[in-house]
Formats: structure tokens, sequence, C-alpha cells
């Protein structure tokens, strides 16, 4: 079992749960260097505008890359490791598919955060506890560069939400945040928080860049007709009679392919 009985229980309750060290401090360094190249090609874009939702800003950066998995054998790998797996399935339950995949990078100085929001006002599951994301710290993530936030218990709400702003796509709501607790994670590490669950991250006020890679996973039975377009787009079972591997929906087998990718990684 990758959770306690103890860390099952504050899931399911609070909505969210650390665990420290998730990723070996090997795939960390792969997971930082594939990083890098992503930022050298050019893949990420800055999200972030002046105040009107539309003018992007040329004073503060919030760098996006959504979808991951087509710019990237290692994180369309990821969801397969099975650690993630056995993690996934101990949250939500089986069987589950990878519904997102998503990295946020805060440069040194200037990286803005995300706004306060709930995945499910996006995806409006009946039961946001059987949608999971997981967030993992790329980098060391602090209170000072701006780490994520996150109000427990706050699934049982559905906040109103309106449009962000200060971001070209996003929504925000306005949780009770005198509630809410900072999870600071060694680069790493990963923070397990249901669709329900309030979460932001805050600028960035060292000199490093910070990122945060996410991939959200939806059990099945929840992943209703309207939510998943037809041919279910990159959006491959994981677990389950129709689970493949990745080939149905990539037409390629990239189970078991993780610690290849990190071999691949660290050889540059």
């Amino acid at each position: 079992m990758v959770f306690t009985a103890d860390e099952r229980s504050q899931f399911r309750i609070h909505g969210y749960v650390a665990k420290p060290h998730f990723f070996s401090e090997r795939e960390t360094t792969a997971l930082q260097m594939e990083i890098t190249r992503l930022m050298d090609v050019g893949a990420l874009r800055n999200v972030a505008t002046d105040g009107d939702g539309e003018t992007h800003s040329t004073k503060l950066r919030n760098l996006q890359l959504c979808p991951m998995y087509n710019h990237s054998t290692m994180f369309r790998a990821l969801p397969f490791h099975p650690t993630v797996v056995s993690a996934i399935s101990e949250l939500i339950g089986d069987p589950f598919i990878l519904h997102l995949d998503q990295v946020f990078l805060k440069p040194g100085g200037d990286g803005m955060g995300t706004n306060w929001h709930q995945d499910n006002a996006y995806f409006k599951i009946r039961d946001p506890l059987k949608g999971t994301a997981m967030w993992v710290a790329v980098h060391d993530a602090t209170i000072a560069n701006g780490t994520i936030r996150v109000v427990p218990e706050s699934y049982k709400t559905a906040y109103g939400h309106d449009r962000d702003p200060y971001s070209d796509h996003h929504i925000r709501c306005y949780p009770p945040e005198e509630q809410a607790k900072t999870i600071e994670l060694e680069a790493g590490g990963a923070l397990f928080f249901c669709y329900g669950t309030a979460h932001c991250t805050g600028q960035n006020k060292t000199d490093k860049e910070r990122a945060g890679i996410a991939f959200h996973f939806l059990h099945t039975d929840y992943a209703q007709k309207d939510l998943i377009e037809d041919g279910r787009d990159y959006r491959p079972y994981v677990t389950g009679p129709h689970a493949t591997g990745g080939k149905a929906e990539y037409g390629i087998h990239v189970e078991g392919a993780w610690e290849n990718e990190v071999e691949k990684a660290l050889a540059g």
C-alpha cells in the first residue's frame, strides 16, 4: 500500500493528503531535466494577464503547458508508473482514467501564482471525492516560492466561480482563506487533493524557478459522456477492463516505459 490507513482517511475526510518523497531522487532529477527541456523548446506559454483576462502581462509570468503528453514521452508514461497507479487506486478506486495533465512554472522573481479555484467547477462530477489531482513538486515548494495551499473539507461546498481577470482562461473562487493549509514539499513530493478541494499557489518571490506538474485522475463511473469527447482524446484508461497501457489512445503501448524514460532524460 502506498498510503497508511490514516492517510487514506485524511483524504476522505479533509479532501487532501501529502506524500513527501513520492518520487525517488533519481526520478526527481529526471523530472527537473524534462521540465528544462520543455522550457528550452518553448513549450510553455504565459497565461498571466494584466487584469482584463486578455492582455498578456509583461511584468508577471505564470507559465503553463496543458496537455503535456504530446510534448513529452516521459510525462505520457508517468501515469502508468506502478506507484502512481497504486496510489490513485487507493484514493478513488478502480477503474480510473487519466483526465488531464499539465505543468505550471513560476519563474524566479516575476512568477505569478494561480488564484483559488476548485477543479470540480470545471469538471462538475457528482462526487468530487471520485476525482483526484496529483500535484508533484518538481523543485522544492516553499512559502517563499509560492507553494500550493488547500482549504480542508472545502469539497463539501461548491463555491461560486467567476472569470479570473489575471489569467487568459482560468476561473476563481473565494473560499475561507483563514482555514487554508500551506503545503511545503521537497522536490519529488506529491500532494493529492480531490476535485472539490479549493486550492491556489502564490507568487514566487525567490530568484529560482519553481515548477509543479499536475495529473488529474477520474473514476470511470464518474466520467459522464459529455465530460469526455468521442475518441477519448488523450485520456487513457489506466486500470480496468478497457485499459490497454495507452495503446488504444496513443497508438503505442506506454505502460512500463517509465524507467526507460527516466534513463533517457538523465542521459540528456
